[in-house]
Formats: structure tokens, C-alpha cells, sequence
């Protein structure tokens, strides 16, 4: 599809012109919906007649052009100077370069793996390549991303290209947001969003082509979409729309794809990736921390202005932590004639506002320096310009189940080595480069090749639970990499005790589980609340655990004094969890106007808990649509809640022993309350947590004290159980 710029005044008129024509049109079809006037004529083509489905998908076409139309004149003349950029950097793409090949082999192929090396311009052109030359008009194209903030920001950097509102041709769903209608024709979504829409549709019709991006990544949401698009695309092959799929990854691990898919075409694009200096530390690094914050300030002294750092750490709590200590000693007098921090973070539960001011360039002629703070994330999908220097520590926070001892935990590891390439390529997306690593050579010699996928290391619950909701066998799922059957065993296990199977199969409770974009445990705990009378306490509980924490933790130790007095009115002696929904409810009480301040006020993240207001909506909105009474409280008797908690993670108990050590009941491991939780230095008898945090030592997160009493009437097959009757039997 042309996009045409219209400037001039004649152009103008024209446009007035056919927005009126548009007015009338969107008025027929409005009026003939539902009726049985299924025949129109286009008032752009000479007598052509088509059906109600064309003659919506040729509006949508008419809407885009014109909306591109009035943002040009509207907008000003920067926003046209932007979009005059995206479409001069376009023309030197690597993809753009080879588009004609590209397109015939797309057209020829009914899949097609295509290795794509930084820079090449992969995930940004092929779909709109898709979308202009290989699809019809009434089917769409759909590109996943693993990641929320990935998805989020290629469909606002794709929407400036193509010179439309985001939400008109192009837009993104993600949980909790969907910035799509229905005459959107290339949609970002994260692999969990078009999983959700493989089990409401199961044929996926509407998707003429499914690109998987990232694929060398290995979430456990794209594994499941490799096999539910391999089985949807054997069974349109003879159909009058055939699903074309492209498997893209920015790692040489083709072979493994291309075998999946039956010897699928691979096409290998080379990139823009520039020199890139690579220096290790010269001893093997235990404090991966400190060192990170000395390098730097190291580099901070040496490198030229505006040349911007991408550094790269486990997670929100540590690049808060990191961006403090940087702000604090940039407060140094002798750092004055260095040029000015601005510090960015970047992960995962960052409102996607916060999130895209890493993507906004220094002012001209700002004598300043960006540093961006991030997760994994930045691996991949994401560009950010500017960066001349990547600040690698070489750990990931991963999450691992153990089915031999059904112990999850959240775990910081040495990333692989596949990881430790994509980081420095950061360093070379727009001119040499250096990337500065936070461990030795021996190091990462001892590092492993890839990183081991997400669905051999992670508890199968949901992964089962979202099979059988799509009437498929686990056993018999069409894996890239089989898990352990072990592991699906214990899935089952789990799923049984939750009430979601009964013989393998489905119960009542499972398919309603299903509609939750959560864990089974938390789909559980929210079902389970009809019968406790706390249905909004526990949705509000859901919600607020659904992000990361809401407290703020990166503080000085004035303020560290400070921030507990502030606490201490949400503070519960009983639960982390009643500590959450104490916080949550004084929140939504205040008026949106003085949330912000009111925050500052309390030591809490705003972004946080509006992340977690949006998914309160969103997990009410189901609850609704499954007819459960909306708005039952419990008020301030908390035992209902707590007992609800328990109908969910019985399996996540700990008792204290006589050496005044936690022991968890199924693995029998020793574990540690954290210290973040209100529960800190009490010595409850039982209690139940919400994960495992295993750093120097286990840590228990988010606890709450369980009457031991409460098991006999909550947990299944109580009496059958030894650990539970160990626990029973205990005395403190």
C-alpha cells in the first residue's frame, strides 16, 4: 500500500473532501450492519460491487490513509521531520535492500526462518513488507515479541513509519492493554497475548501471517506458539486462506527451527553491526554490583560527552538501587566538568510511559551523557540510539522449578554465552563500539553456549493447563524441546490439586482458570473467594502482585527512617499479602489528582501501583464475564482472606522447627523470611508464602501465618499426605 503525503493547499481541499465522503460512508455501513444488504458500491473504483466484509476492509484502507492524512496537517512540522527520517533510514535497511527477495521468498515459502543480525531492520519492516505485497486485504499480520516493552515500543516506531495513529493500521496488545480495533492490519503482541487468542480462536482466521520474533529467546509462551502454529498452519494448508509463518531470530540457531518445521527455508540478512571492543575484568568478579557502579565512574571520567551507557542488571530493585548510588555521587563537586547523568531505566513493570523515555535522544548540544539501566530486556528487539558503551554484569534473574522437590524459585545466574554476544552488539547498532564486562575470560569460557529455554526449567501449570484448554493432549504436544515427563506429571499433580483436572480432563473450575492471563494458584485463589466473601480484597491482592513491588526500597538511610514511619499504617502483624491490600485500598481512595504526591508522601511507586490498578480492571472485567459476584469485601477480618490464600498455594507452606529454622513442607528445605517483609524478625509457627528468592540463601517472599488448624478444611487429602501431617504434628 502507497502512502501518500498530501502538503500542498489543493491537497488540503481534497483531503476535506473525501473526509466528508468518509463521514457518509462510515454512516451506510453503520446503517447496514446487520440488515441484509450485503452488496455495495465502492465510491473509489467505477462500479465495482463487493460484500459487507470487502467493503469494511476497503473503509479500513480509506480511515488509514485519511488518518495519516490529518495527523500531517496537525501535527507539527517536527513530527513530519521525524517521519521524513524513519523513511530516509528505512531506504539503507539491509532488509529494504533485499525487500524483492525477501517478497518472493515469502510468496514461494509457507514458512520461512530468517536470521537477522543486529541492525538489519528485521522486526520493524518485514511485517509491513507482509502487509503491502504478500496478504489479502482482509487478512491481518501478527508479530510476537517476549517482551511487553518490545511490543509496545516497534508498534509506536512502526506506526510513525508507515505515518498512522497508533491503534489505525498498526497497534500492539499486550496484558492489560490493547491498543488495537478492528481496522488494525499489523499487531505487536507479547507471545502470551496471542497464545490467549489461539485458545478463544483456535484457527487463528483472522492472521493471514504469524511472525515469531525472537525466537532464540525460548519463553515458554513462544515454544507453546511454535506447536499450536505448526498444527493451525497443517490445517489451513488446503483452505482458501493458507497461514504463512516467519520464525525470526537474531542467533545462529536455525537449524533447530528450520528441522521443526519440516526443512523450512532459511534466509540469513546481514546487519549494520559496527567494530565492537570487547574487554573482560582481569580476575574472576565476585561482587558483580560494586564492580558495575566503579566501571562506571571509571568510564564516566574517559568517555567523550553524549557518548551514552547501556548497563545491563538482574532486575527493577537493582537498577533502583544503582541509579540512586549514581545519582548521589554525581552530587560530587569534582565531577562538575564531566558532562551531566541522565539516568534511564528499563524493565518489565515500568509504565510504558516511563519506558519509552529511554528511546528520547539528548537535547542538541546538551553537554550530557545518557545511562540506561536495564533488565534482559535490552537484549533484543529494543534499539536504543546513542549507545557507545555496554556495562555487562553477566547475570539474568531466572525463574526455575524443581518437580523432584515442587520448589519454584526466582533465581540471579550467569547468563550464556549467546547472551553475553547479544549485550555487546548493543554497543554497535549505530558506529563502533565497547563493550565492558563484569567477569573474567575463564568466566565466560565457563559460561554455558545458549541459555537453557524457559519451558525445561519452569513449572508446567499453566503450560498444561492452557493445552488442555485447547482440547490437545500435553503429552502428545508437538514440543521443539520436550519437557521431562516428570514435569508434566507434576503439572498434572498440581492442576488436580487445585481442582482445575479430574482424570486429565478439564473440571469447571479449569476452563473458568483458563480465562485468567495468571498462574493457576492466583486463577485459583480469585475463584475460591465467592466462598470466602473477600472476592475485591483478593482481586486487589492479585493485582498489586501482579507487578513488581510497590514500596520503594532505594533510599538513603535518612529516608530508609522515613519511609518505615510511613509504612507503618499499612503494616499487618499477620501478612505481607494484608500489608499489600491495606496500601492498595488507601490508594485508590485518594483522588487521581493527588495520587502522585501522596505517593512522594508514603515511600510507595506510583508506577507500580497504576500497572496494578489497570490489572485490577482487567482481572474484574473477567470475573464479570464469568457471572462471579463483583464487590464482596470482608472488610477488616482478614482470617477470610488468609484462608482463601491458602486454597491456592498450600503447596508453598514452611513450619518453624525447634532451632527456630523454616523448613518448606514438600522440599523440607531451609529456607529464610526476607527481609523486606513485615514478618522479619517474628517467628510465626506456619506460614505461607508467595515465591522463593534464592540469592546468598533461600528467602521466603510475601508471607502470610496460617492456623495449622485451617489445612484439615482446605487442603486435598490432607490425611494422606506425610509433610502435611509432619506439619500437623508439629509443635513450636
Amino acid at each position: 500500500m502507497p502512502y501518500i503525503l498530501l502538503s500542498s493547499s489543493l491537497n488540503c481541499f481534497v483531503y476535506v473532501t473525501l473526509y466528508f465522503c468518509l463521514i457518509s460512508f462510515e454512516r451506510l455501513l453503520d446503517s447496514c450492519t446487520g440488515s441484509n444488504i450485503s452488496i455495495f458500491k465502492n465510491p473509489f473504483r467505477n462500479s465495482i460491487r463487493f460484500d459487507l466484509n470487502v467493503a469494511l476492509n476497503r473503509f479500513t484502507h480509506i480511515r488509514i490513509k485519511l488518518s495519516s492524512h490529518r495527523r500531517l496537517i496537525m501535527n507539527d512540522l517536527s513530527k513530519m521531520d521525524l517521519v521524513k527520517y524513519f523513511d530516509d533510514e528505512r531506504k539503507s535497511l539491509p532488509v529494504t535492500l533485499q525487500k524483492d527477495k525477501l517478497c518472493s521468498l515469502i510468496k514461494k515459502n509457507e514458512t520461512l526462518i530468517i536470521i537477522g543480525e543486529t541492525g538489519s531492520g528485521k522486526t520493524t519492516q518485514i511485517p509491513q513488507i507482509v502487509y503491502e505485497n504478500i496478504l489479502g486485504p482482509d487478512e491481518d499480520v501478527v508479530v510476537t515479541q517476549p517482551r511487553r516493552v518490545a511490543a509496545i515500543s516497534l508498534a509506536e516506531r512502526v506506526s510513525y513509519e508507515v505515518n498512522t495513529e497508533i491503534g489505525d493500521l498498526v497497534g500492539y496488545r499486550v496484558r492489560f492493554i490493547d491498543k488495537t480495533n478492528h481496522f488494525t492490519k499489523i499487531k505487536f503482541m507479547t507471545d502470551g497475548m496471542l497464545l490467549r487468542t489461539a485458545i478463544l480462536e483456535k484457527s487463528l482466521s483472522a492472521y493471514g501471517c504469524v511472525i515469531l520474533d525472537e525466537a532464540h529467546e525460548r519463553t515458554v509462551n513462544t515454544d507453546l506458539l511454535f506447536g499450536i502454529v505448526k498444527r493451525v498452519q497443517n490445517s489451513r494448508k488446503n483452505s482458501s486462506n493458507p497461514l504463512k509463518v516467519i520464525v525470526m531470530s537474531a542467533t545462529m540457531n536455525a537449524d533447530l527451527f528450520a528441522d521443526y518445521f519440516g526443512n523450512a527455508q532459511i534466509v540469513y540478512l546481514q546487519g549494520r553491526l559496527h567494530d565492537i571492543k570487547i574487554f573482560h575484568a582481569k580476575k574472576n568478579v565476585e561482587d558483580y554490583f560494586h564492580d558495575t557502579f566503579v566501571t562506571i565512574f571509571q568510564l564516566h571520567k574517559e568517555a567523550p560527552e553524549r557518548h551514552d551507557f547501556l548497563v545491563f542488571l538482574t532486575g527493577q530493585e537493582e537498577i533502583e538501587n544503582m541509579a540512586l548510588a549514581i545519582e548521589h555521587i554525581n552530587q560530587d563537586p569534582s565531577l562538575r566538568n564531566y558532562p551531566v547523568i541522565k539516568v534511564r531505566t528499563l524493565y518489565a513493570s515500568l509504565p510504558t510511559n516511563e519506558q519509552l523515555k529511554v528511546f528520547m535522544s539528548l537535547e542538541p548540544n546538551e553537554f550530557a551523557r545518557k545511562i540506561i539501566l536495564s533488565t534482559n530486556i535490552a537484549e533484543t528487539s529494543v534499539t536504543l540510539t546513542g549507545i557507545k558503551y555496554v556495562i555487562d554484569c553477566g547475570k539474568v534473574k531466572v525463574r526455575c522449578f524443581h518437580p523432584e522437590t515442587s520448589m519454584d524459585a526466582l533465581k540471579v545466574e550467569n547468563i550464556s554465552q549467546a547472551q553475553a554476544e547479544q549485550r555487546a552488539g548493543r554497543a554497535g547498532r549505530e558506529s563502533d563500539g565497547y563493550c565492558y564486562r563484569i567477569y573474567s575470560k575463564q568466566q565466560y569460557d565457563e559460561m554455558t553456549k545458549d541459555p537453557v529455554p524457559e519451558i525445561l526449567r519452569c513449572n508446567l501449570g499453566n503450560v498444561v493447563l492452557q493445552i488442555l484448554a485447547m482440547n490437545m493432549d500435553p503429552y502428545k504436544f508437538d514440543f521443539i524441546n520436550k519437557p521431562s515427563t516428570d514435569a508434566i506429571e507434576q503439572a498434572y499433580n498440581m492442576l488436580g490439586n487445585l481442582g482445575a483436572t479430574k482424570n486429565s480432563i478439564l473440571t469447571e473450575m479449569g476452563h473458568k482458570m483458563t480465562k485468567f492471563p495468571l498462574d493457576p494458584r492466583y486463577s485459583k485463589i480469585i475463584l475460591s473467594s465467592v466462598n470466602y466473601g473477600c472476592m475485591e480484597d483478593i482481586v486487589n491482592i492479585v493485582s498489586i502482585l501482579s507487578t513488581d513491588s510497590i514500596f520503594v526500597s532505594s533510599l538513603s538511610e535518612k529516608k530508609k527512617k522515613q519511609a518505615e514511619d510511613a509504612h507503618t499504617k499499612f503494616k499487618s502483624s499477620v501478612s505481607d499479602h494484608i500489608m499489600l491490600l491495606k496500601t492498595f485500598r488507601s490508594y485508590r481512595k485518594i483522588r487521581k489528582e493527588s495520587k502522585s504526591s501522596w505517593c512522594d508522601d508514603n515511600f510507595l511507586n506510583l508506577r507500580n501501583l497504576e500497572y496494578a490498578d489497570r490489572a485490577r480492571e482487567q482481572l474484574l472485567d473477567i470475573c464479570r464475564y464469568l457471572h462471579l459476584p463483583i464487590g464482596q469485601s470482608c472488610g477488616d477480618n482478614f482470617d477470610p482472606i488468609r484462608k482463601c490464600l491458602l486454597t491456592g498455594f498450600f503447596e508453598n507452606l514452611a513450619y518453624l522447627n525447634q532451632e527456630k529454622k523454616y523448613i518448606t513442607v514438600n522440599a523440607k528445605k531451609e529456607c529464610k523470611i526476607h527481609p523486606t517483609s513485615t514478618l522479619f524478625h517474628s517467628y510465626p509457627h506456619c506460614v505461607l508464602y508467595t515465591e522463593i528468592i534464592e540469592t546468598s540463601q533461600p528467602y521466603m517472599k510475601y508471607i502470610t501465618v496460617i492456623d495449622k488448624e485451617w489445612l484439615l478444611d482446605v487442603v486435598p487429602n490432607v490425611h494422606q499426605r506425610h509433610n502435611y501431617q509432619v506439619l500437623m504434628n508439629s509443635e513450636l
